[in-house]
């Protein structure tokens, strides 16, 4: 099978799970869950769940045992770029080609229906219907997804991103800066597919987190590069919308050919520490290469 079609059957899949697990859009409060189920069924390339999927199926664990931390991980996703589009953030009107939530909805119940994502991610993670993670994997993966979503993880790294705007950062400083905003969640994913199973080792598991922390860089510096030549109707969001803003990236700041080599150096790291998995991970480097030749 090759990676889209990988894609294709889990993107279906996970679509199907947060669709059965989202609260349903015609309980009260209607327009919050409306707004839940808008946020999160909008689109997109399900690039976190599917590393649920894909680690989870380099350690020989079932695909249903991974359907709720991969909804868990997709509902902190999408409470993630709901807030970071509101007018105090980035301000931003187009997310995956449509009104962003706020402005399908309003500020406030955008706001609310943020919140209620992330709050409903953890109940996935500790009331999971299917029994099939044992207390002390979902309490692991609670630890792991709280974590990456804290203030030294990815709302950490919103809150550097947002200091940093106007201002000259170096290369040291950009990196740490998107360790956080968006590799911590890229970590998190992986961590989330490989607590599924009940046996790794210690090394499997730095082996793993070697691999997901590369290719967590490489998809900002794609993002960034994307943001520079990718037109708004195939990017989803306003093209330039960064530099508008005056944000830091890695084309600003190393250049836009240096930028494209780094992702590249990114992606053969990433490969390179998966070099002791069997086929059953070749998903998991083809992804990888898909990261940097995403056209959005």
């Amino acid at each position: 099978m090759t990676l889209q079609e990988f894609m294709s059957l889990y993107q279906q899949r996970i679509n199907q799970a947060l669709t059965q697990h989202l609260p349903a859009p015609h309980i009260l409060p209607v327009r919050l869950h409306e707004a839940m189920h808008y946020a999160v069924l909008n689109g997109g390339k399900r690039v976190r769940p599917l590393l649920v999927y894909l680690t989870g199926q380099a350690l020989n664990v079932a695909p249903d045992v991974l359907d709720i931390p991969a909804c868990a991980v997709e509902c902190i996703h999408a409470y993630s770029l709901v807030h970071d589009d509101l007018p105090a953030m980035d301000d931003d009107d187009l997310r995956r080609g449509k009104p962003t939530c706020h402005k399908a909805f309003d500020e406030a119940t955008a706001i609310l229906a943020g919140d209620a994502l992330q709050a409903h991610a953890f109940y996935l993670l500790t009331h999971d219907p299917t029994q099939q993670l044992s207390p002390a994997q979902r309490l692991a993966m609670v630890e792991a997804l709280s974590l990456a979503s804290s203030s030294r993880g990815m709302v950490g790294g919103q809150m550097i991103d947002m200091e940093a705007v106007g201002k000259n950062l170096n290369a040291a400083e950009l990196e740490n800066m998107h360790i956080h905003k968006t590799g911590a969640l890229i970590r998190a994913s992986v961590k989330l597919g490989a607590l599924a199973s009940p046996n790794f080792s210690e090394e499997t598991f730095e082996q793993l987190d070697r691999y997901a922390k590369c290719i967590g860089l490489a998809f900002q510096i794609q993002d960034d590069i994307l943001d520079v030549e990718a037109p708004t109707e195939t990017l989803g969001k306003k093209q330039g919308a960064d530099t508008a803003l005056n944000k830091p990236t890695y084309p600003s700041i190393i250049g836009l050919q240096a930028s494209k080599q780094m992702a590249i150096e990114l992606i053969e790291q990433a490969v390179q520490a998966l070099q002791t998995f069997d086929q059953r991970a070749d998903p998991l480097r083809e992804l990888a290469h898909y990261i940097i030749k995403r056209a959005y």
